[in-house]
């Protein structure tokens, strides 16, 4: 294997690693999510994007060079298998078309998983954020649950102070009509005396004017 190759086959290995590792169930997201919020990844933003876009081109173009490499081999051994000249050209145009065909399955699925792990970086950055949007919302939820059975208490409480507060001007109000009854008869019961005592001063005055009259008739 070259060295080209060599270093495609050990990213392709690095780039299992890692897939696997973020696909561990024990490692949260949001730890994944402090790892991805150090200050060295926003310094080599730039780079690593265009690290991205490098590698994802450099792949491209060892892939489509071991298509052409396969295409080519597997052409020549069918000549050749025809061939009866060279007896061992086969064999060794076999062994060019199974390098071919290996370099052709490490530069495709090293291009496959690179774009597979862009995307789960970004995935496992979503969810993380989703995570803790959904812990905030939960904290409001129940802060806002406690404030709406505050609420109800102290509505509960006013209710109950409203019907006190009836009863007891309820109880006002039939002792202030009781008094009144009572002043009513009292002043009822003071006119009578105050009629009858007017009725007598009235059945005396008239006696005294009779009297008063006779005396006058006998004594001219």
């Amino acid at each position: 294997m070259t060295l080209q190759w060599t270093a495609v086959a050990s990213f392709l290995y690095a780039e299992i690693g890692l897939i696997l590792l973020f696909c561990l169930p024990f490692i949260p997201p949001q730890r994944w999510q402090k790892i991805f919020s150090f200050n060295v990844w926003g310094k080599i933003a730039t780079f690593w994007n265009k690290a991205f876009l490098s590698i994802i081109v450099l792949l491209i173009v060892l892939f489509l060079d071991a298509v052409r490499e396969v295409r080519k081999y597997s052409s020549t051994a069918v000549i050749e298998k025809s061939s009866t000249s060279r007896p061992g050209a086969h064999e060794h145009t076999q062994m060019k078309l199974f390098r071919s065909q290996r370099n052709l399955y490490i530069s495709g699925f090293s291009l496959f998983f690179w774009l597979v792990l862009r995307r789960l970086v970004i995935l496992i950055t979503q969810l993380a954020n989703e995570l803790s949007n959904k812990g905030v919302l939960k904290n409001q939820v129940e802060s806002t649950n406690e404030d709406a059975r505050k609420l109800m208490k102290e509505n509960e409480k006013l209710k109950q102070l409203l019907k006190s507060g009836n009863k007891e001007e309820e109880h006002v109000l039939e002792a202030e009509n009781k008094k009144l009854v009572e002043d009513k008869e009292k002043l009822k019961t003071e006119l009578k005396k105050t009629k009858d005592g007017n009725f007598v001063c009235m059945c005396q005055s008239r006696k005294s004017m009779i009297f008063y009259a006779v005396t006058l008739h006998c004594f001219p």
